[in-house]
């Protein structure tokens, strides 16, 4: 059987030694390690890694050889009370796409995904119009219409979070969904959310932020990605996509550049949570590329 391939990642309060564990838990077990990043925060004193290695084929299946993993390295977490997690490398996760109007940002992650340069498997799509049916469909993907008014929203987060658990859905993306999530809703999906809007904010907020931007004369316009929070588009930054802009550029030309800006945010934001590159640090993250 051929050697399969593993990613570990893992937090923990900083302290002497930790590397050493692992690594010596890898090489007790003949693995061997592809690649490895790491970070300490000395001002918090945590710290952070990510590691990818290579298992010998010790016979039965591949979720037989995973507990078995899992089952030796639990003393190890242990001893450093560490937070962690272990998958199969280029596992796909199962991931639930929300959009409204704007299709820009879900055009691409089909597009993505269904060329494989995305690790995930979208198993569904949410909108509250229905715009977007065909496109999804095309692609054979199931697709949801949820309206959302002021006085039906809990029910309508009460069929999307139906959804979630009958999908099996480990992380929903927002390809520029316009609707609130609530409170409540953010709490329970904390670091299974991400949003991705205009880096603009809080400059220019409220309708047409390219032409408010184009009016005040930017030179740049940028998108954010970030996980999902209590706090409306305040929740821990993944990534940032910056493209310079100039004089020269219209209004139009703003709307067009933002859209390539939020489409390349919101792609790199979710391949590195799926790659297991993101970890939640308070109200910042750390991003092992």
């Amino acid at each position: 059987m051929a050697p399969r391939e593993y990613v570990l990642t893992l937090d923990c309060t900083e302290r002497p030694g930790i590397v050493y564990a692992v690594s010596g838990f890898l090489a007790e077990r003949g693995c061997d390690i592809v690649d490895i990043k790491q970070y300490g925060d000395r001002r918090g004193g945590h710290f952070y890694m990510r590691v990818h290695f290579e298992a010998p084929a010790a016979g039965g299946t591949e979720a037989l050889e995973e507990l078995t993993l899992e089952e030796g390295f639990a003393p190890v977490a242990e001893r450093f009370g560490m937070a962690w997690r272990l998958r199969p490398a280029g596992e796909k996760t199962r991931v639930l796409l929300m959009v409204s109007k704007f299709g820009h940002c879900l055009n691409d992650l089909l597009f993505r995904a269904r060329i494989g340069e995305l690790p995930v498997e979208i198993v569904a799509v949410v909108s509250n119009h229905d715009d977007h049916r065909g496109l999804v469909e095309w692609h054979g993907i199931p697709y949801h219409h949820i309206p959302v008014t002021a006085g039906s929203k809990p029910e309508s987060e009460a069929k999307l979070l139906a959804l979630v658990d009958s999908y099996g859905v480990e992380l929903v993306v927002l390809a520029r969904y316009m609707q609130v999530l609530s409170d409540a809703l953010a709490t329970r999906m904390t670091g299974r959310v991400i949003n991705i809007h205009h880096s603009f904010l809080p400059s220019f907020k409220g309708a047409k932020p390219y032409h408010q931007a184009w009016e005040r004369g930017v030179k740049t316009v940028g998108a954010t990605a970030h996980y999902v929070n209590a706090e409306l588009d305040e929740g821990p930054i993944i990534v940032q996509q910056v493209i310079e802009v100039d004089h020269t550029h219209s209004p139009e030309d703003l709307v067009a550049v933002g859209r390539d800006a939020e489409c390349k945010a919101l792609s790199n934001a979710v391949r590195w949570h799926c790659e297991g590159r993101v970890i939640l640090n308070g109200n910042r993250t750390v991003v092992l590329r």
